[in-house]
């Protein structure tokens, strides 16, 4: 008799757990400051993010096939953190959305991939490049008289071979939230920031003055040389990778030095 009360009170339990729902709100931002300030060393470029099985921030099929619908904006709850992140002078709200999903592992749960924030294409490459930059480099040195096309031909211009616009977001990555026992949030977001770097672009010889230091190098005929440096126009890829244990009801933080997340995952009463 034990026995059967026991398996009936697990039986009338199961659909609890199976139907918990939370509503996920998320808010990005990024710190308005120079880079080169944060007194952190950043790599260039770091390896890009693989988006492989990701999925729209919008009510597409594979979303709703889960069960997952995304959060209109009346029922955000962030509002008053947004505005006072936008009204603030050191930072700059890039995104505001939210979704509700089941009670889902991270093998379920979805990861959405994220846009948001300036398109640099017209500006940049996706390897960061200044297309200005490419372009001149690519443009032939007048060593003859130019000729002309004659009629019906096609003139190439030096940019031929720069692709057509890839969309270059200002923020693009990755973000998942998923339950293990506990509800965890994992996010993989690059920040792209116009700067300036420097580039060596040849050598040049020494005089006899210059023999004397340090970090000449030698090449052919024993001949001193230094680099020549140049400062070119460059889009920075800065990484945020994080992953975080969170509590239902609260509201949580996700640092960085030049951007952030706030998190809310609220659980829906049964």
């Amino acid at each position: 008799m034990k026995n059967l009360i026991y398996l009936l009170l697990l039986v009338i339990s199961l659909p609890s757990f199976a139907e918990r729902q939370f509503d996920i709100e998320i808010i990005v931002f990024k710190r308005n400051v120079n880079p080169d300030q944060t007194g952190e060393s950043w790599p260039d470029q770091p390896e890009p993010l693989n988006y492989s099985g990701t999925v729209q921030l919008n009510g597409s099929p594979q979303l709703s096939n889960r069960g997952i619908t995304m959060m209109p904006a009346s029922q955000f709850q962030l509002n008053g953190q947004y505005q006072r992140l936008k009204e603030h002078a050191g930072f700059t709200p890039l995104a505001h959305f939210g979704w509700r999903q089941g009670d889902l592992n991270k093998a379920q749960a979805p990861t959405f991939h994220l846009v948001a924030g300036r398109d640099f294409s017209n500006q940049y490459l996706p390897d960061g490049t200044s297309k200005a930059e490419a372009a001149a480099q690519d443009a032939p040195t007048m060593t003859t008289p130019p000729s002309f096309a004659l009629e019906g031909d096609t003139v190439q211009p030096a940019t031929a071979g720069i692709q057509p616009n890839t969309p270059l977001y200002e923020l693009e990555g990755k973000i998942q939230v998923y339950v293990n026992h506990y509800l965890f949030t994992n996010a993989q977001l690059d920040l792209r920031e116009s700067g300036r770097r420097e580039v060596v672009v040849g050598t040049e010889p020494l005089d006899e003055l210059s023999t004397a230091l340090s970090d000449t190098v030698q090449f052919g005929q024993l001949q001193e040389v230094k680099k020549k440096i140049e400062v070119e126009e460059f889009l920075k890829t800065f990484r945020f990778d994080q992953q975080r244990k969170m509590r239902s009801g609260e509201t949580h933080y996700l640092d960085h030095p030049l951007m952030g997340i706030v998190v809310q995952i609220r659980r829906l009463d049964s």
